[in-house]
């Protein structure tokens, strides 16, 4: 196993990327849809290079920070005091990268700082119909107990995430005798699908409207088999070249001041209870109404919640941008983003999310 241990753009301390760093050729957006849709191609075979954001799109990401931080500081704080009630001994925190890594490096502080906890934090690649890499699983658990996992997202959209952890850590505890849990912790849970949530309030968390720039100038991650061997981690591409426009360590610093102030006011009981099967019934129901409205003949382009469509907009051949009134200031990059790359918008107060976003169909 010759896998170098990384960190990208974080300290050693704050995260351990178990991924393989690599070199891979840029396949533009258009190109990538049409052999995801058309082809069939996965889409963790291909990446899209990314571009720096404008500067119009920095300040509505500032904006955001203004009004969300300390929304996101409370649920970071609620989803740190469930993490100790439900680990005794050491806590091993598994981010899914990448949205799940700033998250992860907010929590571990949290959990050492303000809990007294003693915590490792590893990022590692989960990717839909490929599963979890079992190699970067591997690593960990050579290293600590399977009771001591847990696993970190920022939201679930539809849940198909949640849903393929749960499948490969079920699958996995089983061929190995272990008791990994395979509920995953996210801050948002919009699909009802998530093990622990702080929330299922769709808000803008400000990491979401950032790409490698927030979350350690890593890509997301890359499973193909031209680059990465039966025994490497997932892979990743490292943009040593946007460094000067790097905000993953200030954004740690900012939420974590956020936390310092609000943390004995904030205690886990003010958490919502949050109804599971009523989100997953909304969940469902929503996405047979999508299909049926507008035509989409597959799930996969169905998009809900602030943060999936913002990722839409970001590096797939998006449709249509819905939201649900036209005046939220949380949707407001959505908007700029829209009108950036030509997409449509629709207003719909019925959404039961603040947005959603539909990928284009192009094998009509």
């Amino acid at each position: 196993m010759h896998n170098h241990i990384f960190s990208g753009s974080y300290t050693p301390d704050d995260v351990q990327f178990l991924l393989k760093p690599i070199d891979i050729p840029d396949t533009p957006v258009a190109e990538k849809e049409r052999r995801i849709q058309v082809e069939k191609r996965h889409y963790s075979e291909m990446l899209s290079r990314e571009h720096l954001p404008s500067a119009q799109y920095m300040a509505i990401f500032q904006q955001a920070m203004q009004q969300n931080q300390q929304q996101m500081a409370i649920d970071c704080i609620r989803l740190a005091e469930k993490i100790a009630l439900n680990r005794d001994g050491d806590i091993v925190l598994v981010s899914l990268a990448r949205a799940g890594t700033p998250i992860g490096v907010i929590l571990k502080h949290t959990l050492t700082k303000h809990c007294q906890r003693q915590v490792w934090h590893y990022s590692i690649s989960i990717i839909r119909d490929r599963g979890i890499d079992e190699n970067a699983l591997q690593h960990i658990l050579a290293r600590h107990a399977d009771t001591s996992l847990v696993f970190i997202d920022g939201w679930t959209g539809k849940g198909v995430i949640a849903g393929e952890l749960q499948k490969s850590i079920g699958d996995y505890n089983q061929r190995h005798q272990l008791a990994i849990d395979a509920g995953l912790y996210v801050l948002v849970d919009l699909a009802g699908t998530a093990g622990t949530a702080a929330s299922h309030e769709d808000y803008l968390i400000p990491s979401a409207i950032l790409n490698a720039t927030i979350s350690g100038l890593i890509s997301r991650s890359i499973l193909n088999s031209d680059y990465i061997g039966a025994n490497d981690f997932h892979g990743c591409v490292f943009y040593a070249a946007f460094q000067s426009a790097d905000l993953s360590p200030w954004f740690i610093r900012e939420i974590g001041a956020n936390i310092d102030i609000l943390w004995d006011d904030t205690v886990a009981s003010a958490a919502q209870a949050i109804n599971q099967s009523q989100l997953q019934q909304t969940s469902r129901q929503f996405l047979m109404q999508m299909q049926c409205k507008y035509g989409v003949s597959d799930a996969n382009r169905v998009k809900p919640g602030i943060g999936e469509a913002t990722r839409v907009l970001l590096r797939r051949v998006p449709d249509l941008l819905l939201l649900r009134a036209e005046q939220d200031v949380a949707v407001a990059h959505l908007k700029v983003l829209a009108k950036e790359k030509q997409v449509a918008i629709i207003y719909d107060a019925d959404l039961p999310y603040r947005a959603v976003s539909l990928i284009k169909d192009i094998t009509v």
